[in-house]
């Protein structure tokens, strides 16, 4: 699974750093998800691999605008690039209403359907080809959700030494027993497909919240391999400001990642006060270190058009 950041600011864009978006995929699939859409992500996309044809949902946390400013761009050039194919909006009711005004008001014409799922209406899972969704009410100062990402389509692997031991020749025989079918040879024999495969691996879970001022709200979710969670300020920064408005501390997201256990983590959503610089004081290096103070497995904090892959193994790295 690939994690592409286009946008790691929370509020207002810097000269480093765009508002908030991420990207998420299975490696070497072109189809994607987009998670926030914050003011100029269509002008990230600009920079990746990523094609606005491909794009199969939008997820919107909240109504901020550092969230979803980016949506009424986005969709035109998706329509103007030639989309038909449907296009799934999972957001909350005023961001819905926001997009559904701004396609009335500026007499926006789409060439494909928008599908929406109101969250504050929704309940269940959400079925899409590679993932099935989870949402997550968060804490904030206006209603924000999380959303959990575990991956469908979980490969079987053959017990190759059985096959080669029961001498089951090699080819279309066994190509039959990995999807599962009951095979019978030329002999004769029937091979049971069950008795050939190994236990399936652990589908991967990726969390993605929004903006949160309480982190330990994810302990509820059981098997998280990876979690992206928004660090805005530094611990004495938050107990000043950050739970006013609603934001977590690196200190804490990351103290919540030891106790959970959990073996990854990133940081996004940087307050505009920590620069990019992190030889000088109130860069991101203060994040860096809090965080690091408190959590000691794989932690990241992304920058913009940071690409992230956890692969089968549930190891987290940088590409």
């Amino acid at each position: 699974m690939e994690l592409i950041f286009l946008g790691t600011s929370s509020g207002t864009p810097t000269k480093e750093r765009n508002v908030s978006a991420v990207a998420l995929r299975k490696k070497n699939d072109k189809r994607w998800s987009l998670i926030d859409c914050g003011e100029g992500t269509q002008h990230q996309l600009l920079h990746t691999n990523l094609s606005m044809q491909q794009l199969d949902a939008i997820y919107i946390t909240h109504i901020h605008g550092d969230h979803c400013y980016g949506l009424p761009g986005l969709l035109a050039s998706a329509s103007m690039g030639g989309r038909t194919e449907p296009l799934l909006l999972v957001a909350p009711l005023g961001v819905i209403e926001f997009v559904k005004s701004m396609q009335k008001f500026t007499e926006l014409y789409l060439t494909y359907a928008l599908e929406f799922v109101v969250l504050e209406e929704h309940e269940g899972t959400i079925e899409r080809e590679e993932f099935a969704i989870e949402v997550v009410p968060l804490s904030h100062r206006v209603p924000s959700w999380g959303y959990l990402f575990t991956e469908k389509g979980i490969e079987s692997s053959l017990d190759v030494e059985k096959l080669k031991s029961d001498d089951v020749p090699v080819g279309k025989a066994w190509g039959l027993i990995q999807k599962g079918q009951d095979v019978t040879l030329e002999d004769g024999r029937v091979i049971k497909a069950s008795a050939y495969q190994n236990e399936p691996r652990k589908a991967r879970k990726v969390a993605i919240s929004g903006d949160n001022d309480e982190a330990s709200i994810w302990a509820n979710i059981e098997g998280l391999d990876l979690l992206v969670h928004e660090s805005t300020f530094t611990h004495d920064i938050a107990m000043k400001i950050g739970k006013e408005v609603g934001h977590s501390s690196a200190q804490e997201v990351a103290s919540f990642a030891t106790e959970y256990g959990l073996n990854n983590l990133i940081l996004t959503h940087f307050s505009s006060r920590y620069h990019g610089d992190r030889t000088k004081s109130s860069s991101i290096k203060e994040l860096e270190d809090e965080a690091k103070a408190f959590y000691d497995k794989t932690l990241f904090l992304a920058d913009d058009f940071d690409v992230y892959e956890l692969n089968k193994a549930l190891e987290l790295s940088k590409k």
